[in-house]
């Protein structure tokens, strides 16, 4: 395993966790509590918690995303790599 794959799959497993980690984070607006990505606040939740579970909700799948591109690169790397060295 090369140097850039441990790179690769470190960095990709913290922000797979990372963003797992702001999904359960709960966000509030204007003193309400409006719960978290994942788990919204139960029953009837003010109009101003739309816009910040909306904006955490992008950041955690931005997050998630960048997570899992960066163990593809390490799964891509291993593979050219086997195949190089085959």
């Amino acid at each position: 395993m090369t140097a850039l794959n441990k790179i690769l799959i470190i960095a990709g497993v913290a922000l797979l966790l990372g963003g797992l980690a702001l999904g359960f984070h709960s966000v509030s607006a204007t003193g309400a509590n409006c719960g978290s990505v994942f788990q919204p606040a139960g029953g009837i939740t003010p109009m101003a918690c739309d816009g910040r579970l909306n904006s955490s909700g992008t950041l955690v799948t931005l997050v998630l995303v960048a997570g899992g591109l960066c163990l593809a690169a390490a799964l891509t790397v291993k593979v050219v790599r086997d195949r190089v060295n085959a």
